[in-house]
């Protein structure tokens, strides 16, 4: 894809993937990168880092203070924008199980708003980010963000891929991005304090931010109006990513068992089984494409499609199971990780 003179938006523009898609995206030839979000702390912080770290790029990048949840606020980041990474989101679980109609307000408004006006305003491409939590939802945040899904997938129903592309990126636990465990636990030994682990035998997958960057950079160079893609991941149980970073840090204060919280699941899925019967296997990822079929369900009795693949549900239980050895392979090579390292010794 020629990025040359285009501008590019990200919503949630100051979050954790955020953060890393405007790091990945600063040195192409892109014109402008506009960050869009609520938090003009955030965005202050931001601004200050790269004028310091990258004066000779800081002219690219622009900051919009907004909220998704405003159609006239999204309007006014949209004009002139080329493509749309969609990251604005309230992610925390237990905080959405609480207050259940503020995840639909930014996670099923917001994006219809932010597809709304991309459409209108002629934009190239929209890649909205989604969850694992997403695929067979037991809590309002995955549910507020399967009604995303399914919000991004009927607007590309509407819209030729030739004018706005529209598409979705489904993926499980991100490490060390915002509100997740592997901080928490470096925190909690670093000040002397046991673990505290929801269940030892949950498990989740594990991505890197710079994976689920891969993905939608992916997405945004190879896929069709309505997919869904998914990247496959490894992973682990809790009680195994605890003690890889507790070897990382060599000591430990011990383990507190405080139960499942609020919406949490025993194990995550990324493809559910229904979606296995029209995914297609890309290698390193799953593509379900978008179903085309409209409203006339008549044709169906008389000529149904009996052909499916022959994919499994991909969940965390049955994908490949990491020990503690290759989880540590992984942590040690995240930049928060060696951050923190660096800062205790």
């Amino acid at each position: 894809m020629d990025l040359s003179g285009k501008t590019l938006l990200i919503t949630g523009g100051t979050g954790s993937f955020g953060n890393a898609v405007l790091k990945s995206y600063l040195d192409t030839p892109v014109q402008e990168i506009r960050i869009f979000s609520r938090d003009e702390k955030k965005q202050d912080d931001m601004r200050h880092e790269y004028m310091a770290k990258r004066p000779d790029l800081i002219g690219k990048l622009k900051f919009y203070i907004g909220d998704t949840r405003s159609r006239s606020s999204v309007d006014t980041v949209m004009p002139g924008v080329d493509f749309v990474f969609h990251a604005a989101a309230l992610k925390q679980v237990p905080s959405c199980e609480f207050f259940p109609l503020e995840a639909v307000k930014t996670n099923v408004i917001g994006t219809e708003n932010v597809l709304n006006s991309a459409i209108a305003h002629g934009v190239r491409k929209v890649v909205c980010l989604s969850t694992d939590k997403a695929a067979y939802p037991i809590n309002a945040m995955g549910t507020s963000k399967a009604m995303m899904e399914k919000i991004a997938v009927a607007k590309a129903r509407t819209v030729d891929d030739e004018q706005t592309m529209i598409c979705v990126t489904r993926y499980g636990n991100v490490l060390c991005s915002r509100g997740s465990v592997v901080p928490l636990f470096m925190q909690q030994i670093q000040e002397g304090r046991a673990l505290t682990l929801t269940d030892p035998t949950m498990t989740r997958f594990l991505m890197s931010l710079s994976e689920a960057v891969s993905l939608v950079a992916f997405a945004f160079d190879n896929a069709n109006g309505g997919d869904v893609l998914v990247q496959k991941a490894p992973a682990c149980t809790i009680d195994i990513l605890a003690t890889a970073v507790e070897e990382i840090l060599g000591k430990s204060a011990g383990r507190e068992v405080i139960g499942i919280r609020h919406g949490e699941k025993r194990y995550e899925t990324l493809l559910t089984k229904e979606e296995c019967s029209r995914a297609f296997d890309l290698g390193s990822y799953f593509r379900v494409p978008v179903d085309a079929r409209d409203l006339n369900y008549e044709k169906y009795i008389d000529a149904g499609d009996a052909v499916r693949t022959q994919l499994e549900e991909f969940n965390s239980n049955n994908t490949e199971q990491l020990d503690v050895g290759q989880v540590k392979q992984i942590l040690v090579t995240l930049p928060e990780v060696q951050a923190f390292l660096q800062l205790v010794q």
